[in-house]
């Protein structure tokens, strides 16, 4: 079964689209709104293709292009977060050592990087309702020095 927000959590979700949206300069196209839409009242953490089938239903000439370049537009409007792979792909590590990885949300610049205190973070007894845990590290996002003084040297 499919979770869903509830109606004013998502109306509350489209008011800050909409504020976002004029602040960027960003034209709301139907398409757009219906995309939004749709992941807005998702409580399952949708990937593109899963959005994309769902507004496809109510839009059939929506293209999978418009689904991955809105979700990416949402992204760097703040309004939706990521899971997972990052928008170049999966991304492969031979160290199979415990650590855990920075990631730069502007180059995709991934590095490894240890701390014992994270390693011995108690994971909540609740997640066993969810399943069981085979692994957990930490990702931390951010900006990379590089972006970080590019940003600053854009400003």
């Amino acid at each position: 079964m499919k979770r869903r927000a509830g109606p004013d959590r998502i109306e509350q979700r489209l008011e800050r689209l909409r504020t976002a949206a004029r602040g960027a300069g960003l034209k709301l196209t139907p398409q757009r709104l219906e995309i939004f839409r749709e992941i807005a009242g998702s409580e399952e953490h949708p990937d593109v293709e899963t959005v994309f089938r769902a507004v496809q239903e109510r839009m059939p000439t929506v293209s999978l292009d418009t689904v991955y370049r809105t979700l990416w537009a949402l992204h760097y409007l703040g309004l939706v977060t990521t899971l997972g792979p990052q928008q170049n792909g999966v991304r492969f590590d031979a160290n199979l050592e415990k650590h855990h990885h920075f990631s730069c949300v502007s180059c995709g610049l991934v590095r490894d990087f240890e701390s014992p205190k994270l390693d011995d973070l108690p994971l909540p007894a609740d997640l066993k309702s969810l399943g069981s845990v085979l692994n957990a590290h930490v990702e931390v996002r951010g900006l990379c020095t590089r972006c970080e003084a590019e940003k600053k040297t854009d400003s």
